[in-house]
Order: C-alpha cells, then sequence, then structure tokens
C-alpha cells in the first residue's frame, strides 16, 4: 500500500559536506576523506530449488491466489512489454502460459500439486545485494478501527479524502485547520494516535458507529518526506532501541498525550485516503493482498507481481514455533513502501487487526531471497551470467 512507510533515512547532507572538505583540501578539517559508498544494485545468479532452504516444508498452495492475482495484472500488459523496471523479469509473453496452467490448476488446494507446478513453470535465482549488505525484512498489516461519519464530543479527528488540487501543506498545518472548508472529512476517529498509525499502514477497516464497516486505502499524500519518528525517539532517547516496535511507540504516543502532537507533527508526511470497494487492501500493483503472502518490495530491483523465496525469521513466538525460528515460504511481490527501499528489502503483509499487528510491530529481521523468473525468461540468462540490476533512482 502506497501509505506504508517506515524508518529508512541517510545522512547525504553530512556525506556531502564531508566529500567537498576532501575535493578543496581544507587543512584544518580532520575527517577522513574515505571513497563514496558503491551504488546499491541486485546480483542476481542461477540456483535451484535444492539450494531454497525450506523449499519442500512450505504449504506453496497457500500462494497460488496470490500468484493469480499477479497474473491478472501482467495478463493485461502487451506481450513484448517487459516486467519490472530493467526487465528482470522477462517479458509478459513469458508469463502466459505460467499463469495459464497456474489457473488451470484441477486442485488448488493441493501442496503436491502446486510444488509440481511451480517446479514446471519458474526457475529460481539467487538475489543478492552487491554491497555484501543483508537483507533486512519488517512488516505491516490493516488496522481495524472506530469511526463516525459526523463529527460529535468523541470523534473529532478526520480521515481526509485527496484535495482536487496537489497541496504542500505540512502534518501540522493540516492538523491545524489548512484543509478546513473543502469538505474532504469523510469519516472521524476517536484517537489522533489511531488517525496517525492508518496513515502509516495505508490502508485500515473501519467499524462505523452506525452499524456499517468499510475499508479505506491510499488515495494520496501531500509530497511532504516521510521522516520516521521511531527513529527521532530512539535517538533522542524516549524509547529504547532494543524493545521499539509499533506498538512500543504507539503506547508511549497515548501516554504522553501534551507530546504526541508534536511528536507526530515531527513527520511532515500526510496520507489521504478513499473508500475501497475490494475484500480486502490493495497493494501498488493494483491488487488485492494476501496475508502472509503479499510483500511490499522495491520496484526499482525487484519487479511487481514476482515470485520470491524468503529466507528469514519469525518476528515473535507463534504456537510451537519460537522468536527467531526460520520463516520461509514462497511471496509474491504485489506492494511497495516509503521505506522499503534497496536490493534485498521487504515488508511482510500480516493481514488485519491487532493480532497482525503483533506480528508486523515486532518485525526487524536479516534476511535474504531468491527470485523466481518463469521458464522462458529464464532460458535467456545462460547458466554462466551474472546479472546486476542497478538503481534507476
Amino acid at each position: 500500500m502506497q501509505g506504508k512507510t517506515g524508518g529508512i533515512t541517510d545522512n547525504r547532507t553530512v556525506s556531502w559536506l564531508l566529500a567537498g572538505a576532501c575535493l578543496v583540501g581544507i587543512p584544518f578539517l580532520l575527517v577522513a576523506c574515505m571513497p563514496p559508498e558503491a551504488p546499491p544494485g541486485l546480483k542476481v545468479s542461477p540456483s535451484s530449488y535444492s539450494m531454497l532452504p525450506g523449499w519442500e516444508e512450505d504449504s506453496l498452495h497457500e500462494a497460488l491466489p496470490a500468484l493469480l492475482q499477479s497474473c491478472k495484472v501482467i495478463g493485461k500488459k502487451p506481450a513484448d512489454e517487459p516486467i519490472g523496471a530493467t526487465g528482470l523479469g522477462g517479458l509478459a509473453s513469458d508469463w502466459q502460459a505460467p499463469c495459464a496452467a497456474a489457473a488451470a490448476l484441477t486442485n488448488k488446494n493441493d501442496p503436491a500439486q502446486a510444488r509440481a507446478f511451480f517446479e514446471r513453470w519458474f526457475v529460481p535465482f539467487s538475489a543478492e545485494d552487491v554491497r555484501g549488505k543483508a537483507g533486512l525484512f519488517t512488516g505491516y498489516y490493516e488496522a481495524e478501527i472506530e469511526a463516525a461519519r459526523q463529527p460529535d464530543s468523541l470523534h473529532m479527528y478526520p480521515l481526509y479524502r485527496k484535495p482536487k488540487s496537489p497541496t504542500k501543506l505540512t502534518r501540522a498545518e493540516i492538523e491545524a485547520g489548512g484543509l478546513r472548508g473543502q469538505g474532504l472529512e469523510f469519516l472521524w476517529l476517536k484517537d489522533p494516535v489511531d488517525a496517525f498509525f492508518l496513515q502509516i499502514q495505508g490502508s485500515g477497516i473501519v467499524k462505523v458507529t452506525d452499524g456499517t464497516e468499510m475499508r479505506v486505502g491510499y488515495a494520496g499524500n501531500n509530497g511532504q518526506a516521510f521522516v520516521a519518528i521511531g527513529k527521532i525517539m530512539i535517538e533522542e532517547g524516549i524509547i529504547d532501541r532494543q524493545s521499539a516496535s509499533m506498538q512500543t511507540i504507539r503506547t508511549w504516543l497515548r501516554a504522553n498525550p501534551g507530546q504526541a502532537k508534536a511528536m507526530m507533527n515531527r513527520n511532515p508526511r500526510f496520507i489521504f485516503f478513499r473508500e475501497v470497494k475490494e475484500n480486502g487492501p490493495v497493494g501498488a500493483m493494483g491488487v488485492t493482498l494476501t496475508a502472509g503472502r503479499s510483500l511490499a518490495i522495491d520496484p526499482a530491483f525487484v519487479p511487481m507481481g514476482m515470485p520470491l523465496w524468503l529466507d528469514t525469521a519469525w518476528p515473535i513466538a507463534h504456537g510451537n514455533i519460537k522468536r527467531g525460528a526460520p520463516l520461509r515460504r514462497l511471496m509474491l511481490a504485489q506492494d511497495v513502501g516509503t521505506a522499503i527501499k534497496g536490493p534485498v528489502r521487504g515488508d511482510f503483509f500480516w493481514g488485519s487487526g491487532e493480532e497482525a499487528l503483533r506480528f508486523a510491530g515486532a518485525m526487524k529481521n536479516p534476511g535474504n531471497w531468491f527470485l523466481l523468473l518463469p521458464v522462458t525468461a529464464a532460458a535467456r540468462k545462460t547458466l554462466d551470467v551474472v546479472d546486476v540490476v542497478s538503481s534507476l533512482k
């Protein structure tokens, strides 16, 4: 979901200043003139299913609905259209046979049939950051909140539709009434923290006080850069780095209402919403996301719609599974996020509600992945070739 955000920042200004000092040779500035970091890139190498850790244990049939969602979009593209910003996913024509075969499976709930399908129609390739950096995987979810259609003594915090004209107002300016009088308010919440987190996630299920229910989704933003307040709170000693999560940030904001507004306003980015008629949250690819199988990625490196084999760790204990145990499963790249940037960077969609929040809020784990290319696209890559896909940004 395009409203989805996170906590990645950089030190470009500092780096530029230091580089400038080296270039002009300022003698009194004692800094090490280090070469700039290599640009990000994705190194893609041929692999095999035997190299995918845990491949035999996954319930692969659970990924078929998500794959068919990807096929809906790719199937509408011209046959010769490249898939992905760099064409890493081959051409749309490469997906025709796999998508048709998936739709024709006689029993889509049969794990063995699903496994045979993927092994017949897709070829795995390892995908690594050319800089040698480990991958990072976080989680997100769809919030469930209560709201009213009209403001009252309890429901005083509005959700806004997207303005007709682009706005560059900051969050603070909007919260102070910068959009008042335009008729953009369409739902009213009890809690400003709920409104803030709904914007962070980009979609939610709203239980309306008149007994109805609706789903809202991302409609646009105010054009301001995203600032991660969690990072600010860690740097300023408000919360501990080790225990930092969506839950701990939310708890602090609610426990400190006098400071919460100013803290939330330090993120100037503001999200606008629309009512969504689909039966689930819609990702940036334009398809309904599948809990536990949809992943937000950086489309500069990974094509939207592509199957990926994810190898990371469980963020919390789950039944007989311990926290930190391997979390390995087939995912589909179907969403993006403001903070999801990099060659091996993913955001795991956990579903809706407080239970999904428990997993999403705690997830920040290293890991890696493999890309699954359609067989005809893979055949055009010679076995001794390593592709390096660099960022287009």
